[in-house]
């Protein structure tokens, strides 16, 4: 696979606080490995600049977009341990989990200052995510109920999220 260009327009682990996102993902029992630049990505299925996965390993390079590290991570969230041990650049070949992946990637953006879930989405949007009503803020408000659902029958839905719902 050839390696994309890097992309500017959107956010990249460089541009934010890693020790921030390597804590984020440590709450999962998540692993943050760094890739010296210009080295190859391990585990990323779509090659560099997109993020890795090994285990419980998300790896990535300053030019990684934030949304990609996101989402790689919340493949590997959304697994149950067993199945995680053994992922190797594929985490999943479920529409279910693909869908918790995503939604869950907009709601941990708000962890992450200098993010949130506006810029995310945008960015979801300017990498070329692709959602049926056109836009990741249109399928996260209108349509990812079913997500939602599937993320909060497993407990994974982040206490923010609950909170909010209980309020």
């Amino acid at each position: 696979m050839t390696e994309q260009a890097p992309a500017t327009a959107v956010l990249c682990l460089a541009d934010i606080d890693a020790a921030t996102a390597s804590d984020l993902l440590a709450t999962y029992q998540l692993e943050l490995v760094p890739v010296a630049s210009g080295q190859a990505i391990p585990g990323s299925y779509w090659g560099a600049p997109e993020a890795g996965l090994i285990g419980s390993k998300v790896y990535a390079r300053g030019d990684t977009p934030v949304h990609s590290l996101l989402h790689e991570a919340c493949h590997l969230i959304v697994l149950p341990p067993e199945r995680r041990a053994q992922v190797d650049t594929d985490a999943t070949d479920s529409i279910e989990e693909e869908d918790a992946a995503c939604y869950l990637q907009i709601l941990l953006a708000e962890r992450l200052p200098g993010v949130g879930r506006e810029r995310l989405m945008a960015d979801m949007d300017t990498w070329g995510y692709s959602f049926r009503l056109g836009s990741a803020r249109a399928w996260f408000e209108q349509d990812a109920e079913n997500a939602r659902d599937w993320l909060d029958q497993r407990g994974l839905l982040p206490d923010e999220v609950l909170a909010d719902t209980q309020a």
